[in-house]
């Protein structure tokens, strides 16, 4: 899970260097470093908790942290989207960051859709509001994440990154 932390944090500074909006940009890296904070933090009492058997306080801190990953992966992934609807800039040829345009563009082609059919389809009330019943909600990062089907050839059994894993080569 630590190092699944460690993609995400690769994926928002990423996106955070072709984000054209500044704001978005600081935001997204600061969720980054954020995330790459407990992330380390995960790693490290993981690795105490392996050392030092099962006990009840560890098990609660290790938990802990990774709640606290999970929120700050969401606050990345939020980031990032408010970056890509802002606009990102050109990726450069390194397949890493063609990969995860990519990845961000097909998202943005998702919620473009889903707001056309939401728009031919209106459900909307007298005064133009959308009605919240039977409304499909909008696509995110995270529901694009989780469709991602597992590869687990890329999927290293230590916790460091191999030479050549890619950002998304792993899903969450």
């Amino acid at each position: 899970i630590a190092s699944d932390g460690q993609v995400v944090v690769k994926f928002g500074n990423i996106l955070a260097k072709h984000c054209l909006d500044q704001r978005c940009s600081t935001e997204l890296l600061r969720a980054a470093e954020h995330t790459q904070s407990i992330s380390s933090q995960l790693g490290i009492v993981a690795r105490v908790k392996a050392v030092t058997g099962e006990s009840k306080a560890s098990s609660e801190l290790l938990v802990s942290n990774v709640q606290n990953l999970l929120r700050a992966v969401q606050h990345v992934l939020r980031a990032a989207e408010a970056a890509c609807v802002k606009g990102l800039g050109q990726p450069s040829a390194d397949p890493e960051e063609e990969e995860v345009a990519a990845f961000c563009q097909q998202w943005r082609k998702n919620l473009t859709q889903h707001r056309a059919k939401e728009a031919l389809n209106s459900d909307r009330d007298e005064l133009g509001l959308r009605k919240t019943r039977g409304a499909k909600a909008e696509p995110t990062l995270m529901s694009l994440v989780q469709e991602q089907p597992p590869r687990s050839r890329n999927i290293p059994k230590h916790p460091n990154p191999r030479k050549g894993h890619t950002v998304m080569d792993r899903h969450l």
